[in-house]
């Protein structure tokens, strides 16, 4: 909890909670009386127009969520959409984010990842998605409830490897804080025997460890490739398939080239 997010919930006209009783217990801890009325994904049809009135009348609104930040897998975004869109300024109170703070402890590449929120719960469905995924470069972030871990994992080894480096962490920020790295499947097989830990869960799954590519490799795709292409174009497609360095990828290609004309 910051001070910029105490000051806006001790001086806000209303404060919408996704479950009052939650919310209510974290102001309560920090002496706060303000008026709480409920939002979430069943009443938000029904409670939006009168939102966007208030708001547009000139009253002063907070959105909390149950834990970390609000519309990160939380119902808000579709009012953000429609007070944004009727010109009511919207201001971010940003505090704890699980999906950040996963990244930051989980020892994983951080400077690409790619949020899933929450993948779907059926086996097959959720295979689907990660075979989808399975190529992405980069880290990849889901959320999960305790009971569907282990079953998330298990696929998640299954469709992109057993060794794919990977954590869970859960309950960031908070008091019974715990992270664990591992491959995949150790991870499928720890939690699958341990049970489903409680709390607010985050998977951190590694990108793609491509194979290490041989001068051999290099030279076998450029000896192809100079069959039909200038040496330029061979070597950039050299670079583009393998991922070697286009300068390294280019010096091959001369050399081949200038061995064949002898």
């Amino acid at each position: 909890m910051t001070l910029r997010a105490l000051d806006i919930l001790s001086s806000v006209d209303q404060i919408l909670a996704e479950d009052t009783r939650v919310a209510r217990k974290l102001l309560d801890a920090y002496g706060i009386k303000g008026s709480v009325t409920p939002y979430h994904d069943h009443n938000g049809a029904q409670r939006r127009p009168g939102i966007i009135k208030a708001l547009a009348q000139g009253e002063s609104i907070a959105l909390v969520s149950d834990a970390g930040t609000p519309l990160i897998s939380d119902p808000g975004f579709k009012l953000v959409r429609d007070a944004a869109a009727e010109g009511a300024p919207v201001f971010p109170i940003p505090g704890a984010s699980a999906l950040l703070s996963g990244l930051v402890v989980a020892g994983l590449p951080s400077d690409r990842f790619l949020f899933v929120g929450f993948l779907p719960p059926k086996s097959a469905a959720r295979t689907s998605a990660l075979t989808v995924l399975a190529n992405v470069d980069a880290t990849l972030v889901a959320y999960e409830s305790g009971p569907r871990l282990a079953g998330m994992l298990s696929d998640a080894a299954s469709t992109l490897g057993d060794a794919r480096p990977a954590a869970v962490a859960r309950e960031l920020t908070k008091r019974f804080e715990e992270t664990r790295r591992d491959s995949l499947g150790n991870l499928a097989r720890y939690y699958g025997e341990a049970g489903g830990p409680k709390g607010e869960i985050v998977v951190l799954i590694g990108p793609p460890v491509h194979d290490a590519v041989t001068p051999r490799d290099l030279d076998d795709f450029l000896e192809t490739a100079l069959e039909e292409l200038p040496v330029k174009a061979a070597a950039e497609a050299a670079s583009d398939a393998l991922g070697v360095p286009r300068r390294e990828a280019y010096q091959r290609a001369l050399a081949i080239r200038a061995a064949r004309n002898g």
